[in-house]
């Protein structure tokens, strides 16, 4: 009690560094850590600061702004200890980048933890003593990562419910619920041991904890008895190869090597088979070349020229398509199927793409390339969206349909299978590359939020990423094959099955997560009444 009265007495800058501390802290739920605890510390103490800024006596329209503040403090720590990472992009090129490397290391976190401000703002409004104000903060800060996930192209990366999401047993409850049912629920949990110093009652005091432990009790028991003994069937007559070749994002990956480049992707893909049968479809991942394979015949001609009777290549590559008069060149960022003798016999084109990454966000285009600032991808004006319209399943012959996700695209919930398709997809196919951020928590991240769809939308994942980690992951999130990350090898493995009916996220989406979060707003208006 003690400890949390030293906290809601901090006034100041002294308040804001301890919210920005306790925000590092939760960081460490995230992966590769998984520390669930340092999220229960890390809210706890945000329940205790809360206490505090909203403890005056003055309006509430006074107590919003420190309660905003500390939410901003709070949501700063929480995203610079868990996106520091992203620093590593600004210094591949770093001659021409390194000097923005701040704007992406600090300037980010800064900009994101607005949400966090918001979040924090609502759950003042719906501050109360004792447990109910568990429930403000749910609603408040689960809300406010739903709107970080889909306003301004959205950005869900460590959204608060990967916390759970890494636990097998645990993350089971995504295929109810989806990642922002669990975001609610993690908060819920790991805030409500902050009442443990507070309550005024013995059941004031413990009842909360109880009650979490009895819901982390409950999804491990449903995951637990969701997860099938044995492995599931594999689709017959489908032998997959994942092709990591390794190739470091640096001098090395320019058009003037793509004599080297081909040879070192046909050298994999040709090696004798791992123990099965010779693969029957060929995976190579995102961007695999630096140079445009439709308008390089001869390119195309050995690539396709060196696949065997029956086998068919997906690839990333990037791909040009003659403009309208007066416009200039469009390029996409694409996954294409190859087939014997040199034909592109089907293409997906990234929808959903990286700002800064891939493409200068439009109101800011002109003045950013004025002072010299152009997106990492060397692209001429940066690439193109495909249209959403034209989001679709990838038709390969003998896979079941794809659900075609390009990078970053894998990690928004609810996104991954095309509105309007009547047909369900027998998989998710992720192609990326990884080698902008090193060895750093990054693409470990990355494959958790990927593997995490795989749950969600009770589908199997299939992961090629250039440097790694590339994997194939069945419809209950267990990995069944992977290769680590930094290591030039291939990955020949069946493709799990998908469970046959859709799961209850894949039909609804977030309307459990809204339902959820409107149970949680009625008991905090309950508690707020009675207070």
């Amino acid at each position: 009690m003690r400890l949390s009265g030293w906290f809601a007495a901090l006034r100041g800058w002294r308040r804001l560094i301890v919210a920005f501390l306790a925000g590092a802290l939760g960081a460490l739920a995230m992966p590769p850590f998984g520390m669930l605890p340092a999220l229960v510390l890390s809210l706890s103490v945000a329940v205790w600061l809360m206490d505090g800024a909203a403890a005056s006596r003055a309006r509430l329209r006074q107590t919003l702004l420190p309660c905003a503040m500390v939410g901003w403090a709070w949501g700063f720590g929480y995203l610079t200890a868990g996106l520091w990472w992203l620093g590593s992009a600004f210094l591949v090129e770093a001659d021409e980048f390194a000097w923005a490397l701040p704007l992406g290391v600090v300037g980010l976190p800064a900009a994101l933890a607005s949400f966090y401000a918001v979040g924090f703002a609502g759950a003042r409004l719906l501050w109360s003593p004792g447990a109910g104000r568990i429930c403000g903060l749910a609603v408040g800060l689960a809300g406010a990562e739903w709107l970080r996930g889909h306003l301004f192209t959205g950005f869900p990366w460590n959204t608060l419910g990967m916390a759970l999401g890494q636990n097998l047993w645990l993350t089971q409850s995504a295929c109810l619920v989806g990642l922002y049912g669990l975001t609610l629920v993690a908060i819920l949990v790991c805030a409500a041991p902050a009442t443990l110093a507070t309550g005024t009652s013995a059941l004031g005091r413990f009842g909360p904890s109880g009650v979490a432990a009895v819901i982390l009790g409950s999804l491990a028991l449903f995951g637990a008895n969701r997860i099938p003994v044995a492995h599931d069937k594999a689709v017959a007559g489908v032998r997959l190869r994942l092709v990591q070749p390794n190739l470091p994002q640096d001098a090395k990956f320019r058009p003037e090597n793509r004599e080297d480049i081909v040879d070192r992707y046909i050298e994999l893909s040709q090696r004798p088979p791992l123990g099965g049968p010779a693969p029957t479809h060929i995976i190579w991942p995102e961007s695999a070349f630096p140079f445009l394979i439709q308008r390089d015949p001869a390119s195309l001609a050995r690539v396709a020229g060196s696949l065997q009777s029956g086998q068919r290549l997906i690839t990333g590559a990037a791909r040009a398509e003659e403009p309208l008069p007066g416009e200039r060149l469009r390029y996409f960022n694409a996954i294409m199927t190859i087939e014997p003798p040199n034909r592109i016999s089907d293409t997906y084109d990234k929808v959903h793409l990286v700002p800064f990454g891939e493409y200068l966000p439009a109101p800011l285009d002109a003045l950013l390339r004025a002072v010299g600032l152009r997106q990492f991808v060397s692209i001429p004006g940066g690439f193109s969206a495909g249209s959403r319209a034209g989001q679709r399943i990838l038709d390969v012959p003998g896979l079941p349909p794809a659900a075609a996700t390009i990078c970053y695209e894998a990690i928004f919930p609810g996104a991954i299978v095309p509105s309007g398709v009547s047909m369900r997809p027998g998989l998710i196919l992720n192609v990326t590359n990884d080698a902008w951020f090193g060895d750093t928590p990054g693409p470990r991240q990355h494959l958790a939020q990927a593997r995490l769809r795989a749950v969600e939308e009770g589908l199997p994942l299939v992961r090629d990423a250039n440097t790694g980690i590339s994997a194939i992951i069945d419809a209950y999130g267990r990995v069944t094959a992977s290769l680590p990350l930094n290591e030039e090898a291939v990955l020949d493995a069946d493709l799990p099955a998908s469970i046959d009916a859709p799961t209850l996220y894949a039909r609804f989406g977030d309307w459990p997560f809204l339902a959820m979060l409107t149970a949680a707003l009625l008991c905090a208006l309950g508690a707020w009444r009675r207070a």
